[in-house]
């Protein structure tokens, strides 16, 4: 139950907060950040960071416990403490620094008096908690900063996976959230894959589309439609997972047959098959990029363009797309049969300088220097008709001589 509570912590959006402490609770220092830890390191203590939102009802509720005089005899005896409003620029820039995603308000952070993070919190908001948390990362073995020597060591019960996959989306390691998850399925039957407390996982906590419980999720959205609310459905959130993956770095770098599995997938959970082959379209023809396999992507493309009406601006970016990335020269003739759709489409004159510049840039690819220089000239003609700059048309037909 504590763990489904912190993980409900979560799905708060933010909306109200009062800035005032009542006597006797946490004095919340001002002033720039390089400040508070100025301090910290005159006095020795760490420092306490809440990180809230002025418009968030959640760090409205938890007013009250930091005011409290017991809270606060215990942080302003143990920590220099200070709050930060996230919309501020400042505190962007703070969180920047140290590499540190906020994935719900209030967030509580802990550091040593040289701005090493040692400890984080998604507190529930009472009393005993607020103060457990900060007596935590007091504790050098039980801080958050020690989990990812815990993990390495085979520590992995249920509860302590959550809590450090926690712990690496606050830091971006992302990498090692998706190992913890993974691990984290392994503790759970599938029978409890579409538990609320699992729901929250895949929400907040799963990144990786082959993780096991949301394989199971796309194949079972049904299960965790009792979930929806206002501000998530169950569809959204199977959305997100896929969607996340295909477009992250790792991502970046999947084979082809991922990128397949991630499109069926997307079709599983309810998307039209013509919007789910749309939005896989690039990931897949850059997969076949890196395999060295231009017949593929000039044929996923080229459909592409043959059932769907491109405007203009499309032929410009797949021509520049395949005359930037293709591995090999052989999808010339299709790019120049892109180009020249376009053309035919009678644009303005920028547009069709842009078009005649691909085109060159293709057959000079193909070792057609005539051709590319015929190409290049029009691009340059075009240019100086629509009155725009003839820089890179001069430095095209010089690569032409």
């Amino acid at each position: 139950m504590k763990k489904l509570l912190a993980l409900l912590l979560l799905t708060h959006l933010a909306m109200g907060q009062k800035t005032a402490t009542k006597s006797g609770g946490i004095q919340f220092k001002s002033g720039p950040v390089a400040g508070i830890f100025q301090e910290a390191r005159r006095t020795g203590k760490p420092v306490f960071i809440e990180i809230f939102s002025p418009t968030c009802h959640v760090c409205q509720s938890f007013v009250p416990t930091l005011a409290d005089s017991r809270v606060g005899r215990f942080y302003n005896d143990k920590f220099v403490s200070t709050k930060l409003d996230i919309a501020l620029p400042s505190t962007q820039q703070f969180l920047n620094s140290q590499k540190l995603f906020v994935p719900s308000l209030p967030l509580f952070l802990f550091f040593d008096p040289q701005q090493n993070m040692i400890h984080f919190a998604m507190s529930n908001n009472s009393v005993d908690e607020v103060i457990r948390q900060g007596t935590i990362a007091l504790n050098p073995q039980m801080r958050s900063q020690n989990m990812k020597a815990r993990y390495q060591q085979g520590e992995r019960g249920a509860n302590f996976l959550i809590d450090y996959a926690m712990q690496c989306r606050v830091t971006k390691d992302t990498a090692s959230g998706i190992a913890a998850m993974n691990d984290y399925a392994k503790t759970q039957s599938p029978a409890n894959y579409a538990s609320q407390t699992n729901y929250l996982a895949l929400q907040k906590l799963v990144l990786d589309f082959e993780n096991p419980m949301a394989q199971y999720m796309f194949a079972n959205l049904g299960k965790y439609k009792q979930y929806d609310n206002e501000n998530f459905t169950a569809h959204q959130v199977a959305e997100n997972i896929l969607m996340s993956s295909l477009y992250s770095g790792r991502g970046a770098q999947y084979p082809i047959s991922k990128i397949l599995q991630i499109r069926q997938d997307l079709v599983k959970i309810g998307i039209e098959p013509k919007v789910a082959a749309n939005r896989t379209l690039l990931p897949e023809v850059n997969a076949y990029f890196r395999a060295r396999q231009t017949a593929k992507a000039v044929e996923r493309m080229d459909n592409q363009t043959t059932s769907n009406q491109l405007s203009v601006p499309e032929y410009i970016y797949i021509a520049h797309l395949f005359n930037r990335s293709s591995p090999d020269p052989s999808d010339v003739p299709t790019v120049v049969k892109w180009t020249s759709k376009g053309l035919a489409m009678k644009p303005p004159a920028k547009e069709q300088s842009d078009l005649y510049y691909e085109q060159a840039e293709a057959y000079r690819r193909a070792g057609k220097v005539a051709e590319a220089r015929t190409a290049a000239q029009k691009s340059m003609e075009q240019a100086r008709a629509g009155g725009i700059s003839t820089a890179r048309n001069t430095e095209q037909l010089s690569r032409l001589k």
